[in-house]
């Protein structure tokens, strides 16, 4: 599960994934901070940051909450057993990533 699965043949699909990537943990950052109340701005809080525990703080009840926030903020579903993803923001958006563009909106 990874940036390593999106293969790029041209510049222009390079910025196109750049720009999707973007987008998603912005928008993922935001909806984070908004929901969970956390006391930082998007710029403070690093891609590759623990999620739970150590990294932000957070606990398993927080953990429920990222999971509905992923689901509605991007329209996917996560299944029970693939809680792994959770481990930094950039799992998270590795994840929604290959997600959309298994659906094909790429947005």
């Amino acid at each position: 599960m990874g940036r390593e699965s999106a293969i790029v043949s041209s510049p222009e699909q390079m910025s196109r994934c750049i720009e999707q990537r973007r987008r998603v943990i912005d928008t993922f950052k935001e909806e984070l901070i908004r929901r969970l109340n956390l006391p930082f701005t998007r710029e403070d809080i690093h891609e590759d940051v623990s999620l739970l525990g150590s990294g932000l703080g957070l606990d398993s009840l927080d953990a429920l909450e990222i999971v509905l926030c992923i689901e509605t903020s991007f329209r996917i579903k996560i299944p029970d057993e693939n809680i792994a993803i959770m481990r930094s923001i950039n799992t998270v958006v590795d994840y929604v990533v290959q997600q959309q563009n298994q659906k094909g909106s790429g947005a």
